[in-house]
C-alpha cells in the first residue's frame, strides 16, 4: 500500500529566506523518509499556495493527504487558519481526503535542534551553569501559545542553564533585549538567545535586533532543516497517517499569531 503523501504547510512571507529554508526542510524530511512524497503549500505570499498543491495531487488522482502544519504552538493559525483553508481546499475535490497532524511543539526534538543551534553558534554546551538563555518565539496574542513557550523555558531551566527566559518577538511581553537585560542582571555570565522559530523573515529578524541591542553575547540560527525538526515532521507525519482525520478547529475571529 502506497503512503500517502506529506504536505508540509508553511506560513510564507515576504522574505525569500522563509520559502528557502522550507524547502531545504523539505528535502531533509525526505531524505529522512526515503520513498515518501513530500510536497509544500504556503499560507500566503509564498507559492505554490496549499490550494494549488492540494487541486494538483487530487489530479494525478491522489486520494490521500497528511497535511503536517509547520507550526511550533497551536496558535490562531493552528486553531482556525489551517483548518479554514483545508476544508476549503477539499470543498470541491470530493475525491480527496486530507489528514491534519498535529503541529511540531511542544517536543524534546525541538529542545534538541535548539541546542544544537546554540552550539553551531559557538556555546559550549558542557558546563551550562554560568549561561542564561532567552528562550526567544515570535510572540502570539494567543494566551495558551505563549504559557507553552513559558512551560519550555522552565523545563528547559532544568537541563542546568543558570536561568531560561521566555520572550517574544511581537505581541506579548518581555521582548527579547528585556530578557537579555535580565539576564545579565541575575548574574549571568554569559547570555545566549535561541529563537524558537522555523525559518527566516520579519519577526526573526527582530529577535536578532533584540539580542544586539541587549548586548546577548551568542544568537543561535533559526530551527530550519535541523535533523531534530525533520524527524519531527516524519512522527507527526505518522502518528497522523495511523490516527485518521483530526477534528477541525473551532471558528475564530481572525488575529495574527506565530
Amino acid at each position: 500500500m502506497t503512503a500517502p503523501p506529506l504536505l508540509l504547510v508553511a506560513h510564507g512571507s515576504r522574505d525569500p529566506r522563509h520559502a528557502a529554508t522550507v524547502l531545504e526542510l523539505r528535502a531533509r524530511v525526505a531524505a529522512t523518509r526515503p520513498g515518501l512524497r513530500v510536497e509544500v503549500g504556503f499560507l500566503d505570499f509564498s507559492v505554490p499556495s496549499v490550494p494549488r498543491v492540494l487541486e494538483r495531487l487530487a489530479a494525478e488522482g491522489v486520494r490521500d493527504v497528511v497535511a503536517v502544519p509547520l507550526l511550533l504552538t497551536r496558535a490562531f493559525h493552528a486553531k482556525a487558519d489551517i483548518p479554514a483553508v483545508l476544508r476549503a481546499a477539499t470543498a470541491g475535490l470530493p475525491g480527496l481526503r486530507v489528514t491534519r497532524a498535529q503541529v511540531l511543539g511542544p517536543s524534546p526534538l525541538l529542545t534538541a535542534a535548539l541546542e544544537r543551534r546554540l552550539h553551531e553558534a559557538g556555546l559550549p554546551l558542557g558546563d551550562r551553569r554560568p549561561t542564561g538563555v532567552v528562550l526567544a518565539s515570535a510572540g502570539s496574542s494567543d494566551p495558551e501559545a505563549n504559557a507553552v513557550i513559558a512551560d519550555i523555558a522552565r523545563e528547559w531551566r532544568r537541563t542546568g542553564w543558570c536561568a531560561v527566559r521566555p520572550a517574544f518577538a511581537s505581541a506579548s511581553p518581555p521582548h527579547v533585549a528585556d530578557a537579555v537585560r535580565a539576564l545579565r542582571a541575575e548574574g549571568a555570565r554569559r547570555v545566549a538567545v535561541a529563537p524558537y522559530v522555523l525559518a527566516p523573515g520579519r519577526l526573526p529578524d527582530r529577535i536578532a535586533q533584540g539580542a544586539a541591542e541587549g548586548g546577548a553575547d551568542v544568537l543561535a540560527d533559526v530551527l530550519g532543516p535541523a535533523p531534530e525538526v525533520a524527524a519531527l515532521v516524519v512522527r507527526r507525519y505518522e502518528e497522523a497517517a495511523a490516527g485518521g482525520v483530526l477534528s477541525p478547529a473551532r471558528p475564530a475571529a481572525r488575529r495574527r499569531s506565530a
